[in-house]
């Protein structure tokens, strides 16, 4: 049999895995995995009971062929959940699907909500042009608004970065507001010193002018208009137990299958030959190094870790992999008996908290990036669903920097005053417990020698038996549902002797913002 490497047990890799071997019977598939942990960055963790989500994960896709994946493997549920059934609220219910209460493989219908916390007050996201826009931002602001924006309309910026694509679709002042300070501490650098591509990749159909459409067509009841409606998603799926339970399922998969998942094994290098082809792999198990060979390669790992990790790299292509950025993060899961979040909205709530999933924080004076309340994503994330609230608040470092060296615990203080300065809550006397998780290169950035990704990616794939999949296998900002794709495109390609890569690599570049349903 031939031999199939994959590099990486986060859901790129674990998809090239699992099609693999549902779709040849010519291969051996071993997967490498660095860490003890199946998910990548879309791992979940458990701390007492209380489970994290590294990064916060809905999971919603307009690719068939995904939805039915995540079918397979967690089937909708079939009956109400813990909190569906104490709020006596109705929810979806996929006939003769399993109960939550009694079964653990099980996806849950869950309510998407998903604001930013700007100056004390709730705001939609992505922006909706709703009365409570303009009530929390007050006549004076909201004319400063539609002049910048009216501004933005007659004179559009040539987009050479990140900073002009966004005040060409949303004005300078709502820019300023809610899309200048966010970005700067995600990326570490200002929105101006970004790469537009970035902004047309997460953003994509989003602007005012989208907007004002929309509304004007749920006015204008015509056959047109149900044509061209397009409307944020106001649900998604959720494993009960976290993102990390799917890939935790897809792993057992595997090995029922006969793969090999080894786990504890940081792939290290990449032996090429005289004719750019790949002959071998070398892993670092137990401070021993470890060669191993094969006919295929499927790489999620970070480009610049695997080109830095290649014999006989040319020059140029060397050094554009050297300098491709990558963004770190550091999550502190707080355990609260209450928030002072009041909840303003029509949704109901176990112990009336906010509904949001995730929170975008615009607040100048903290460094907190966003914060997740856990308690809304599956009530069995939480030990006391009644009496607490779990929540994760994410800050974006770069691996080294201050943030990143802080101890835990002085991050848990750190993090903990922040949301004492916000009013979150009153002191650490509300505080019952901390947890401390970092996760490296969570975010591939578009800076630097990202704007010559192109020559490194053509010259990748002059390398016959080298795949590339996932958010850091391809450096793109990958969803999970993207990041599936490269997968399967690649498993289409091996299995049907397709030698072009560009199939693989068109994934995720339609224009139309992910969240959106037609």
């Amino acid at each position: 049999m031939k031999k199939a490497f994959i590099i990486g047990a986060g859901p790129a890799g674990l998809t090239a895995a699992y099609e693999l071997l549902k779709q040849s019977d010519e291969y051996e598939v071993t997967v490498f995995e660095e860490s003890f942990h199946m998910g990548g960055i879309s791992k979940t963790v458990n701390y007492k009971g209380n489970r994290m989500d590294m990064g916060g994960h809905r999971f919603f896709s307009k690719v068939p062929e995904v939805n039915a994946w995540w079918e397979q493997m967690l089937p909708m549920q079939g009956a109400p959940a813990a909190d569906d059934i104490m709020l006596q609220r109705d929810v979806p219910l996929e006939k003769g699907g399993p109960d939550p209460q009694k079964e653990d493989r099980v996806m849950l219908n869950r309510n998407r909500v998903s604001r930013i916390y700007f100056d004390q007050k709730f705001y939609d996201y992505p922006i909706q042009l709703k009365p409570e826009l303009f009530m929390n931002m007050g006549f004076l602001q909201t004319m400063q608004v539609g002049f910048s924006y009216l501004a933005s309309l007659i004179h559009k910026r040539p987009e050479n970065s990140l900073e002009d694509f966004y005040i060409n679709r949303f004005g300078k002042k709502l820019y300023s507001m809610f899309f200048e300070h966010y970005t700067e501490n995600l990326w570490g650098r200002h929105p101006r010193d970004i790469d537009p591509s970035w902004g047309a990749q997460r953003v994509k159909g989003l602007s005012i002018i989208a907007i004002l459409k929309d509304i004007f067509w749920k006015i204008v009841p015509t056959k047109k208009a149900h044509q061209v409606e397009t409307s944020l998603i106001e649900s998604f799926r959720y494993p009960k137990l976290g993102p990390g339970e799917l890939w935790d399922v897809t792993a057992s998969e595997i090995e029922k299958l006969g793969g090999k998942i080894l786990k504890g094994c940081k792939v290290v290098g990449l032996e090429k030959d005289a004719n750019d082809h790949i002959v071998a792999l070398t892993y670092e198990q137990d401070g021993k190094k470890i060669r191993e060979e094969a006919d295929v390669f499927i790489s999620s790992m970070p480009i610049r870790d695997l080109v830095g990790g290649m014999n006989d790299v040319p020059e140029k292509e060397a050094k554009i992999a050297a300098g491709l950025p990558y963004r770190d993060y550091r999550t502190l899961g707080v355990l609260v008996r209450k928030l002072n979040l009041k909840n303003k909205t029509k949704i109901k709530t176990v112990g009336n908290i906010v509904p949001d999933n995730w929170v975008y924080v615009h607040d100048r004076s903290v460094q907190l990036g966003r914060f997740q309340i856990y308690n809304n994503w599956s009530p069995y994330m939480v030990v006391d669903l009644e009496h607490t609230v779990w929540i994760g608040l994410e800050y974006f470092c770069n691996e080294g920097d201050k943030l990143w060296n802080m101890s835990d615990q002085e991050f848990s203080d750190f993090a903990v005053d922040e949301i004492i300065k916000m009013g979150m809550i009153d002191s650490k006397d509300d505080v019952l417990d901390t947890h401390s998780e970092s996760v490296k290169k969570a975010y591939p950035a578009y800076f630097d020698t990202y704007e010559e990704i192109d020559t490194l990616i053509h010259w990748l794939n002059g390398i016959d038996n080298l795949y590339c999949v996932g958010r850091n296998g391809q450096h793109r900002y990958n969803n999970i549902d993207h990041s599936m794709c490269t997968s399967f495109e690649v498993v289409h390609n091996i299995v049907n002797g397709i030698r072009d890569r560009s199939n693989i690599w068109n994934v995720n570049t339609e224009k139309e913002y992910h969240e959106a349903k037609n």
